[in-house]
């Protein structure tokens, strides 16, 4: 097990793939800040991007390039930065007819979004930028799903559902370990387990969350001293190992309250409490409320997703249920 892996498994990332698009000048899109995470990519000829924040420069998406842009402020993609742009719904009827015509000036490109759930998720999407432009130089795998996407949406196949939820599954994972190798932002999660003396520690501890682990344990499978693995740990992670797992084992917590799926009695044992008493009086010291109150809370605030949000999905259709 990785765990870039494991944190995109149970964030429960999901795919939709909006389309792949022809427009001819003048053409402009919006993009509802509720996407989670936007990706866009051209194809042939060129576009921007830009936010109606003007503290940040207008970007060129060029072909071959993949841009990842964090939801929050609303988005645009248009010819040129500042043209007038439209909503979904009426920007596809405005250039449905484009594709027909073999403009050299028109632009091919392709869009897609992604939803995390669950606090996993947001750690995720938190480790990421704004907006992230990645450059997909030739030989580089970016590069070949991006056409693999490009020429699968060119028209309707069987099984073409199936092959689109890949490719964005691919698309993205390929997109985050770039960036995360990039960055200096990245989660010390990442960082940590490029350290071959945490890897096998931080593995360990993800796989089985409900282990009664000791930091003498998790020294012995690093192979250092009990003392060398604590400072190494600490020095890498900015806490002691004790309260990483904790600290997971009450990202897990939130997370399977969020979902209903378990009782507090199975969610005490997957992530190692003996008694539901024991794991809410654990919960309760690290959040202020029972795991019952809290999830209650949870669920009233999440009960209805955003306006925004509902209505760009059913303009481009539901996300499908793919999990990296």
């Amino acid at each position: 097990m990785d765990l870039l892996d494991d944190h995109l498994v149970r964030a429960r990332a999901s795919g939709a793939v909006f389309a792949r698009t022809v427009a001819t000048p003048p053409w402009g899109l919006r993009l509802g800040g509720s996407i989670q995470l936007a990706v866009h990519a051209v194809v042939r000829g060129r576009g921007w991007l830009w936010f109606d924040d003007d503290s940040q420069s207008p970007m060129e998406l060029s072909p071959g390039d993949v841009t990842l842009v964090r939801g929050g402020p609303d988005h645009y993609i248009g010819h040129e930065p500042g043209a007038d742009c439209l909503e979904p719904e009426e920007f596809r009827e405005r250039h449905r007819r484009d594709g027909r015509a073999d403009d050299p000036r028109a632009t091919v490109f392709l869009c897609g979004a992604y939803r995390f759930s669950g606090d996993i998720g947001s750690g995720l999407l938190d480790a990421l930028p704004q907006v992230l432009p990645l450059s997909a130089a030739v030989g580089d795998p970016l590069r070949d799903v991006i056409g693999l996407l490009s020429r699968e949406l060119a028209s309707p196949e069987p099984g073409q559902p199936t092959v689109l939820d890949r490719l964005l599954d691919i698309l993205l994972v390929l997109a985050i370990r770039t960036s995360f190798r990039q960055s200096a932002t990245a989660p010390r999660w990442y960082r940590a387990s490029a350290d071959p003396r945490l890897n096998a520690a931080l593995q360990a501890m993800h796989e089985d969350a409900g282990h009664p682990w000791s930091v003498p344990e998790l020294a012995e499978i690093s192979g250092l001293s009990r003392a060398a693995f604590a400072r190494t740990f600490r020095d890498a992670l900015g806490q002691t190992p004790m309260q990483y797992l904790t600290d997971w084992r009450m990202t897990l917590a939130r997370d399977y309250l969020r979902n209903g799926e378990l009782g507090l009695a199975k969610i005490a044992h997957v992530i190692g409490y003996g008694s539901p008493y024991a794991f809410a009086a654990a919960f309760r010291r690290h959040h202020g409320d029972p795991p019952g109150a809290w999830r209650q809370r949870e669920l009233t605030r999440t009960s209805s997703p955003p306006a925004g949000d509902r209505s760009h999905l059913r303009q481009h259709g539901e996300p499908s249920a793919s999990r990296v």
